[in-house]
C-alpha cells in the first residue's frame, strides 16, 4: 500500500479528550474517529489490527473445538423475561421498541438467545457437548464511557456459549476455554494472568478474569510473581484429554492471583515477600461457568443416558477485540507512539523514501516493496513528498515493527537503514539481504 494513496488522518496534536494513552495514540494515529460519547468509527488502519486480532482469536477458538454463529445486534425482550433478566439488568441495557411497539434492546450479551437455540435444535445428550461462539458488535450504556474503546458504549465481542450434560462436562468445556485463552493472548504478544474474579450480572459460582499487566492499568491486581514464567500451552495441545487440560488449569491457578474486588489480603501476605507482586492490570478476557442458570427458566433439556430429561449446565467464555486493540497499546508504547506486537501490527514493515523523485531511491524502494510483499509481507510505502523528520515521526507513532531507510547516501552504497521498532536498533546492509533479514 503506498501512503500517498491511503487514508491515514494523523493529528498533531492530542485531542483534550483523550484522558490515557491508548485513546490519545489511537486517535492520533489515526486508528479511530469519536463519533459520540463511548462511539467510534474504525478507520484503515485500526481496522487492520481488528480484523487481525480477529482472526487469531478465531484460530484458538476454532482449534478448541468451538464452532462460530452469527446472532443478532437486536434482541427480543421477551427472552430476556424468561430468564428473569429484563428488569434486573439495570440502566446499561438500551430498550427500544419497534414500529409495531413490541419491546426489543440492542443486545450486551447473549445468553439468552444462544439458550433459545440450544432449546430449539438439541435434544439429545450424544449432541453435547456444544461451544457455539460469535464475534459481533454489542451495546452497554455506559452512564460515563471513557478511555476511548477501553470503556466505550458499543464494543465488538468474542462470545462463546459451552452446553453440557452435566457440571463435570461443563468444568471440562469452562478448562478449554481457559486454556484456548491463555493460548490466544500468547499469541497476540501479551502476557495474561488468569484471576478469581467476580461474576457480576452474568451470574455463576466459577469465573476467571484474564489480565494483562501495564502500569497504566485501570485496577490494582495482586499475583505470585511466579506466574511471569509459566509457559503457556502449545498448540498440539489435545483439547479432549479431560486430565491433561485439568493439569494445565490446576497449575495456573496453583498460586494466588486475585483482582481487587476478590482480593484475599491475608492470603496474599502468606506469599514470602520477594514472590508478592501488586501492579496495575487490564481485563483483556473473562469466563464464566454458571450451571443451569438460563437452561433452568428457559426450559433448555436434553433427554440423557437415563431415558430423563436433564437441563443442560453452561457457561460463557468472553473477549473483547476492541478493548484489546487498546490494551494492547497500553502494554507496548513509548513516547513516540505505538509499539506493536508482530502479530498483530496493521503491516509488518514501512519502506520510507527520503527523497521522492530521485530515480535511485525510487528504483530500490520499489524493488523491496515488491520483494517483502511476495514474500507474504503486509508492506506500507511511505512515498509522500514529505520531510523525512515528519516520515520518521509518522513511522515512529502507527508503530510498524519495521522501518526500512532508503536515502541516496547509504543507497550510493548499496545500502539501506533498517530500524527496529521495538528496541531502536538500526543496522545498514545491503538492498538484498532486506527480506532475509526481516524474515529473520
Amino acid at each position: 500500500m503506498r501512503l500517498s494513496r491511503y487514508f491515514l488522518p494523523i493529528l498533531r496534536e492530542t485531542p483534550r479528550e483523550a484522558e490515557i494513552v491508548s485513546h490519545r495514540l489511537m486517535l492520533r494515529a489515526g486508528l479511530i474517529r469519536q463519533q459520540a460519547a463511548g462511539s467510534f468509527s474504525w478507520l484503515p488502519l485500526g481496522l487492520r489490527v481488528l480484523k487481525k486480532i480477529n482472526r487469531i482469536i478465531r484460530e484458538e477458538q476454532d482449534r478448541s473445538g468451538a464452532i462460530e454463529i452469527k446472532m443478532p445486534t437486536i434482541q427480543s425482550a421477551d427472552l430476556w423475561r424468561e430468564s428473569g433478566r429484563y428488569d434486573a439488568y439495570g440502566k446499561e441495557m438500551l430498550r427500544i421498541a419497534d414500529r409495531h411497539e413490541r419491546e426489543m434492546l440492542y443486545g450486551p450479551t447473549n445468553e439468552e438467545m444462544v439458550t433459545d437455540i440450544c432449546r430449539a435444535y438439541v435434544r439429545s445428550y450424544k449432541e453435547l457437548p456444544l461451544n457455539l461462539y460469535h464475534i459481533q458488535w454489542k451495546f452497554r450504556d455506559e452512564v460515563r464511557p471513557r478511555f476511548g474503546v477501553m470503556r466505550s458504549r458499543e464494543f465488538l465481542m468474542k462470545d462463546a456459549y459451552s452446553f453440557d450434560l452435566d457440571q463435570a462436562g461443563a468444568r471440562h468445556s469452562y478448562n478449554k476455554m481457559f486454556v484456548a485463552y491463555l493460548r490466544t493472548f500468547a499469541r497476540l504478544g501479551l502476557k495474561s494472568i488468569p484471576m478469581r474474579a467476580d461474576t457480576g450480572p452474568i451470574g455463576g459460582d466459577l469465573s476467571h478474569e484474564f489480565i494483562i499487566l501495564a502500569s497504566t492499568g485501570e485496577s490494582e491486581v495482586f499475583c505470585h510473581q511466579d506466574y511471569l514464567g509459566f509457559e503457556v500451552p502449545p498448540a498440539e495441545v489435545d483439547f479432549d484429554d479431560v486430565a491433561a487440560l485439568q493439569g494445565i488449569v490446576d497449575r495456573w491457578t496453583s498460586l494466588y492471583a486475585a483482582t481487587s474486588e476478590m482480593h484475599d489480603a491475608a492470603a496474599f501476605e502468606r506469599i514470602p515477600q520477594p514472590s508478592r507482586m501488586s501492579a496495575r492490570g487490564i481485563e483483556v478476557g473473562h469466563i464464566f461457568y454458571f450451571g443451569t442458570k438460563y437452561s433452568a427458566p428457559m426450559g433448555a433439556k436434553v433427554m440423557g443416558p437415563d431415558g430423563k430429561e436433564h437441563e443442560v449446565h453452561m457457561g460463557s467464555y468472553g473477549i473483547g477485540p476492541t478493548r484489546l486493540v487498546a490494551a494492547l497499546i497500553e502494554a507496548s508504547h513509548d513516547e513516540n507512539g505505538i509499539i506493536w506486537p508482530e502479530p498483530v501490527a496493521p503491516f509488518d514493515a514501512t519502506i520510507l523514501n527520503l527523497k521522492t523523485g530521485d530515480a535511485a531511491t525510487e528504483r530500490a524502494c520499489g524493488e523491496l516493496y515488491r520483494a517483502l510483499e511476495s514474500a507474504g509481507f503486509d508492506v506500507l510505502y511511505d512515498d509522500r513528498d514529505e520531510r523525512p523528520g515528519g516520515k520518521f515521526a509518522t513511522a515512529d507513532l502507527i508503530g510498524i515493527p519495521w522501518q526500512i531507510v532508503v536515502g541516496p547516501r547509504s543507497l550510493a552504497e548499496g545500502k539501506v537503514e533498517l530500524k527496529r521498532r521495538a528496541t531502536g536498533e538500526r543496522e545498514l546492509l545491503p538492498v538484498g539481504d532486506v527480506v532475509a533479514r526481516v524474515k529473520g
